[in-house]
C-alpha cells in the first residue's frame, strides 16, 4: 500500500530575491511619482492647456485601475513570477515612450503603458506569498510597500532637479533604466511560482473594453469642454459617445457571468454610501492635486510664487509623507472608534482644508500644511473605507466589493483632476500665461463645499467594528 505523497513545501526565496522585488518597487515607486511635481514644466515646454494637463496627469491611474484586477487574476492563474516581468516589460516600453516623446499624444502614450506598473504590487504579493511562510511573507511584503512608498518621495524630490538640470526626457529615462535593471535582477533571482488553480471565473473582457472607453471618452470630454464652447455640436457628439460607452456597459455588466464590477451590489446601502463617499473624498483630493503644484508655478509677479519644479517637489514632499502615514493611523483609528468615526474626521479635516485654501494661500506654507492635512485626510478616509466596505458584505463578495470602489475611486480622481484643469483652462484671460486668481477659489470652494456635503450620508453610515 503506497503512502500518500504530502505536497511539496514552497521553493524558498533568499534576501537577494526579496531584495530585487524591493528594488523594483523603489523603481516604479519613482517612476509613477515624477509627473506631480513637474506637471506646470511640462505644460509649459509642450504647449498644453491646464485642461490637457490635467487629463496627462490621471491617465495612468485609469490604466492601473483597469489592468489591476486582470493582473491579479493572470498571476494566480499562471504564476506571479511571469505575469510581473512580463508587465514591468510593459512598464519599460512605456517608460522608453515618455522620456522620447516629443508632443503630448505621445507622453499620452507612455503614460497609458506606464499605468501597468500598478499591477505590480499585487504580483509582488503573489510572489512572496507563494515562496515564504506566513510570518515572512508580511514582512516580505512590509518591505516592498514600505520601499514603493520610499520610491515615491525620492521621484517627487528627483524629477526637479533632473528635468532642470538635464532635461524632462531624463526624468523618465532614469526610473526607467532602474526598472529595467530590477527586473532583470528578479528574473535572474527569484524562482518560478507554480500556476494556481484553473478556475472556470472568466475575465470579463467585453465590460473591461466597453469600461475603458467610458472612462477615455470621459476624460476627453472633460478635457475638452472649455475648448469646445463654440463648437457645442463635437460637445454634443462626445456626450452621445460617452452615452452610449455607458449604456453598453451597464447593460454587458447586468448579463455577465462573471462581470468586472457587479452593479447589483450597488442596490445595498453599505454598497452605494461606500461609492458616494469615495467618490466625493477623491474629487477633493484630485482637484488639490492637481490645483496645488499649479498655484505653485503661477508667476510671483502676481499672486503666485514662480516655484520651479525643484522647489514643487520640496513642498510637495510633506503631504507624501503624510499620506504615507494616514494608512496606519486610518487601520487603528478604524479598530478604536470605528470606520465612521474616522471617515467624518477625515472629511471635515479636508473640507476645512480646502476651504482655508480658498480664503487663504499668499504664503507657500499656507498650501503645504493645507496639502498635508487634504492627503492626511484622504488616507485616513480610504482606509476607513476599505475596512467598512469588507467588513459590509460576504467573504464571496470581497472581491467584487473591492472593485465596484476601486472603479468609484478611478472616476473621483479623474473627475476631480479634470474638473480643476477646466477651470484654470476656462479662467485663463486670452493672451495671459496664468489664469485669474478666482479660478483657483472657486475649485478649492468647489472641492471644499462637495466634501463637506458627504457629512450627510457619514451619518447614516453603520458605526463599524470596534475593538
Amino acid at each position: 500500500m503506497s503512502a500518500t505523497l504530502a505536497p511539496p513545501p514552497p521553493v524558498r526565496i533568499g534576501k537577494a530575491a526579496v531584495g530585487a522585488l524591493a528594488m523594483l518597487a523603489v523603481a516604479t515607486g519613482a517612476l509613477e511619482s515624477v509627473l506631480t511635481p513637474t506637471l506646470p514644466l511640462l505644460q509649459r515646454e509642450l504647449g498644453m492647456s491646464r485642461s490637457q494637463g490635467a487629463l496627462l496627469s490621471v491617465v495612468l491611474l485609469i490604466t492601473g485601475a483597469l489592468i489591476t484586477p486582470v493582473a491579479g487574476k493572470f498571476g494566480d492563474r499562471y504564476g506571479g513570477k511571469r505575469v510581473l516581468v512580463r508587465l514591468m516589460a510593459v512598464v519599460s516600453v512605456g517608460g522608453a515612450v515618455s522620456s522620447l516623446a516629443p508632443n503630448l499624444p505621445v507622453l499620452l502614450l507612455g503614460q497609458v503603458l506606464q499605468g501597468a506598473m500598478v499591477g505590480a504590487l499585487p504580483l509582488s504579493f503573489i510572489v512572496v506569498r507563494k515562496n515564504l511562510s506566513e510570518g515572512e511573507s508580511k514582512v516580505a511584503i512590509g518591505v516592498v510597500s514600505g520601499m514603493f512608498v520610499g520610491g515615491s518621495m525620492a521621484g517627487t524630490l528627483a524629477a526637479g532637479p533632473v528635468a532642470e538640470g538635464l532635461s524632462r526626457h531624463w526624468m523618465f529615462a532614469l526610473p526607467t533604466l532602474a526598472v529595467i535593471g530590477s527586473t532583470l535582477l528578479v528574473q535572474r533571482l527569484m524562482p518560478l511560482d507554480e500556476p494556481g488553480r484553473q478556475d472556470d471565473a472568466r475575465i470579463d473582457w467585453p465590460g473591461l473594453g466597453l469600461l475603458s472607453g467610458t472612462l477615455v471618452t470621459l476624460m476627453l470630454v472633460l478635457a475638452a469642454a472649455p475648448e469646445l464652447g463654440s463648437q457645442p455640436l463635437v460637445l454634443v457628439a462626445l456626450l452621445a459617445v460617452l452615452a452610449a460607452f455607458v449604456a453598453g456597459w451597464i447593460s454587458v455588466e447586468r448579463r455577465a457571468a462573471s462581470p468586472m464590477v457587479d452593479l447589483r451590489m450597488l442596490a445595498r446601502p453599505a454598497m452605494w454610501k461606500a461609492c458616494v463617499l469615495t467618490f466625493v473624498i477623491c474629487v477633493g483630493t484630485s482637484m488639490a492635486v492637481y490645483l496645488v503644484p499649479q498655484l505653485f508655478e503661477v508667476s510671483a509677479d502676481s499672486y503666485g510664487f514662480g516655484a520651479s519644479a525643484t522647489e514643487i517637489g520640496f513642498f510637495l514632499l510633506p503631504g507624501a509623507v503624510a499620506a504615507s502615514l494616514a494608512g496606519p493611523l486610518g487601520g487603528i483609528g478604524a479598530r478604536r472608534f470605528g470606520s465612521r468615526a474616522v471617515v467624518t474626521t477625515g472629511v471635515v479635516l479636508m473640507a476645512a482644508a480646502l476651504l482655508a485654501l480658498a480664503a487663504v494661500h499668499d504664503a507657500s506654507w499656507h498650501l503645504v500644511v493645507a496639502k498635508m492635512a487634504i492627503s492626511l485626510a484622504n488616507g485616513l478616509c480610504v482606509t476607513a473605507m476599505v475596512t467598512s466596505t469588507a467588513t459590509s458584505v460576504g467573504q464571496g463578495d470581497t472581491g467584487i466589493a473591492t472593485s465596484l470602489v476601486l472603479v468609484t475611486r478611478v472616476v473621483g480622481y479623474a473627475v476631480g483632476a479634470q474638473l480643476g484643469g477646466a477651470l484654470l483652462t476656462a479662467g485663463t484671460p486670452a493672451g495671459a500665461d496664468d489664469p485669474a486668481e478666482s479660478a483657483f477659489v472657486t475649485g478649492f470652494v468647489i472641492a471644499g463645499a462637495v466634501t463637506a456635503l458627504s457629512l450627510f450620508v457619514t451619518r447614516t453610515m453603520s458605526k463599524g467594528v470596534k475593538e
